[in-house]
């Protein structure tokens, strides 16, 4: 009988492609118990063992079937729009610090809220004492994310066409700039817009209807063609311009393309949600750090995983100071603060 080395009696190493598909079994399963968390957290609890007993009740099925299913379904589509825009962002700009919110969207949604809060404060309208639920269904989501196209627009138009990634970043970084003290003096100006803009810059999915569902879903379908379309234009992009260019990549149409899914999704996600921190950044980050692979796993991955991790901070949000709720955008900002404070000391003092 022949001698089998030491280390043939040891499992193979996973490859590429079966980590993959363990990362996407996982998320699939991690996602559903998320969600079904997130059907039974909330100011009246429900027990796991007799969630289905308790849905019999009139009161019961109400309650999650018009507060918590969308509110959950929606902050899981919310966070896939900005695990995408991340995940886009990341590649297109070749840097893994890059940000959904870096093209001045954030900026430009939070000047159409204040615009808005001021708008109606100077007419007498009062909006700014109504509850958030009802400004939501007021205009005011259009008015962010009229507001966010407004600012990617402006970073388009100063940095010439996004023809060279330095300048596009620059650009986005003076319109954030620019748009940020426009949003502060009309707060100044306007104290009654200030309970809204503070609202807004913590985000909530706490008016997550059925009605801004479909719009998210159509967002995110169209977002996710057009990133998956140009996935290998990103794959060839990681060597470089220039050996993009020599391979038949055409660079300027591909980031025209790219940074309109980019904003896209990026904006419906703010114009929904607010401001939620982190999420956009860390999605890819974790992605890649269990199951690297091209660009088209990548961001479908990333949207999969910014889906799970705004689905479980929303049920923290809930469940942390129970009854009180936390604003989502306050558990994310703080959680990926922490992560990437170790990712940083691991990488940079280790």
């Amino acid at each position: 009988m022949t001698a089998q080395p030491a280390g043939a009696l040891l499992p193979a190493p996973a490859t590429g492609a079966t980590q993959r598909r363990r990362l996407g079994w996982t998320l699939l399963v991690l996602l559903l118990l998320a969600l079904l968390a997130g059907l039974m957290t909330g100011h009246q609890g429900f027990a796991p063992l007799g969630f289905w007993q308790d849905m019999a009740s009139p009161q019961a099925s109400l309650i999650v079937g018009q507060i918590r299913a969308p509110r959950s379904l929606g902050a899981a589509l919310v966070g896939a729009l900005l695990g995408l825009s991340g995940a886009v962002a990341q590649g297109l700009f070749r840097n893994p610090l890059a940000d959904p919110y870096l093209l001045g969207s954030a900026a430009g949604a939070s000047l159409g809220v204040v615009l808005v809060l001021s708008a109606s404060a100077l007419a007498g309208l009062g909006l700014s004492a109504l509850p958030m639920g009802w400004l939501q269904q007021s205009g005011l989501v259009l008015a962010a994310f009229v507001g966010a196209l407004l600012g990617v627009g402006l970073t388009l138009a100063l940095a010439q066409g996004a023809v060279q990634t330095l300048r596009l970043l620059l650009a986005g970084v003076v319109v954030a700039v620019m748009l940020g003290a426009m949003t502060d003096l009309l707060t100044v100006l306007s104290p009654e817009a200030l309970r809204g803009k503070q609202a807004f810059m913590l985000g909530s999915t706490s008016y997550l209807g059925w009605q801004s569902l479909v719009l998210m879903v159509v967002g995110l379908l169209v977002s996710l063609a057009l990133s998956l379309r140009h996935a290998p234009a990103l794959d060839a992009l990681t060597l470089g311009a220039d050996s993009a260019s020599s391979l038949g990549v055409d660079l300027p149409r591909v980031r025209w393309v790219l940074v309109l899914a980019m904003s896209l999704a990026t904006a419906l996600a703010v114009s929904q949600a607010g401001l939620v921190a982190f999420v956009g950044l860390v999605a890819p980050h974790l992605v890649r750090h269990h199951a690297p692979g091209p660009n088209r796993w990548l961001l479908a991955a990333s949207a999969a995983m910014g889906a799970l991790l705004l689905l479980a901070a929303d049920v923290l949000s809930r469940a942390a100071l129970a009854p009180q709720e936390l604003p989502v955008g306050v558990v994310t900002g703080v959680l990926g603060g922490l992560y990437l404070f170790v990712l940083l000391r691991r990488r940079v003092f280790s």
